[in-house]
């Protein structure tokens, strides 16, 4: 069982349909989830940029205002190629906003600029709202619909996308040979990026058994519970006997290992699960080790919420020439681990 390619929900997609063949055919904006105050020493910019990376676009705003780069902070990464509605802030005490004009150009607009009275950290927003259009669909609108709607019902396996893992899983490659001392990595964000492909692989392998053993979203004894909008966790000693109806409402759900140093959270027969599929990544886990990691855990199930599903109109076929897809899903989640069972992107 591969993690980089871990089995799905569905024994088989509907079909097949061209995905990112233009820009705006992937869109993501961040869901902050706070209103930003109006006032403080932080200025926050929401802004639209257009095939670009977010750190570059950081590295930019600061050139052009003269701010050393740390100064310059957002919420998380967007992807490069496509249409991304993101926040930054920057730290300016005693400084007034800057207008739009000194930060804008083909690739980049400015939406809005406000103040608040901290900075924006990595995952200080809530969710991410996704505009998605599929184009060349060889399904038909009724297997599309029916389909659309049984991952809306169910939620899928909360996979980390291919992203986490760099082009052909080289990144989980290095990582190996990091963890195990075949290389020195001392640059900070590489080393970042090793780690987290690392634990993500972990994370993979277990729902990818959990799936493969149709368990994933069972109930069984030993079980950690989290919230999907945040990550507390409700321990094995800490229940209260309800859990299965909260599971089945939305309200909680299973979770798998983030690995780190110490014990497992889980207990009984899902503890022996997660220890069966981990002594088959002694290496990545011993390398953990050595990070100071605590053990966290990360929700089993994707529930994307507002979804809708539009389709070109073409009436003398069932088959859909357009789709598109619009649904929230939460911080730290990934579109294409939602789009996969639904069809085979190209």
């Amino acid at each position: 069982m591969n993690p980089l390619k871990p089995p799905g929900l569905f024994e088989t997609p509907i079909g097949t349909a061209a995905f990112k063949t233009q820009l705006e055919d992937f869109q993501v904006e961040e869901v902050l989830g706070f209103e930003p105050a109006g006032e403080g020493e932080h200025c926050l910019l929401w802004i639209e940029k257009v095939d670009r990376n977010t750190n570059d676009v950081a590295t930019e705003i600061a050139k052009r205002l003269g701010l050393r780069k740390r100064l310059v902070s957002h919420c998380g990464l967007k992807d490069r190629h496509a249409v991304t509605r993101q926040w930054f802030s920057l730290h300016l005490p005693g400084r007034e906003s800057p207008e739009p004009k000194e930060l804008e150009s083909e690739s980049v607009r400015v939406l809005k600029i406000t103040r608040h009275l901290r900075k924006l950290h990595r995952g200080s927003h809530d969710a991410n709202r996704f505009l998605i259009r599929l184009r060349d669909c060889n399904f038909s609108h009724s297997g599309c619909q029916q389909r659309w709607e049984q991952i809306c019902r169910r939620g899928v396996p909360n996979y980390f996308g291919p992203q986490r893992f760099g082009f052909d899983g080289n990144n989980i490659v290095q990582s190996m040979q990091f963890m195990s001392g075949k290389i020195e990595v001392k640059d900070r964000l590489l080393r970042g990026i090793l780690i987290s492909a690392a634990r993500s692989f972990v994370f993979n392998s277990v729902v990818a058994k959990r799936v493969a053993d149709r368990n994933w979203d069972t109930l069984l004894d030993g079980e950690v519970f989290g919230f999907a909008d945040n990550r507390s966790l409700v321990l094995p000693e800490n229940l209260r006997g309800d859990e299965a109806d909260r599971v089945k409402a939305g309200e909680l759900e299973l979770t798998a290992p983030l690995w780190g140093n110490g014990e497992p959270l889980s207990r009984s027969e899902v503890r022996r699960i997660e220890d069966d599929v981990v002594s088959e990544q002694n290496e990545l886990v011993s390398g953990l080790a050595q990070f100071n990691l605590r053990q966290e855990r990360r929700v089993i199930r994707l529930r994307p919420t507002e979804p809708t599903l539009e389709w070109s109109d073409n009436s003398e076929s069932d088959t859909a020439d357009s789709v598109v897809l619009r649904f929230q899903l939460p911080k730290g989640t990934y579109a294409t681990t939602l789009l996969k069972e639904l069809c085979e992107l190209k």
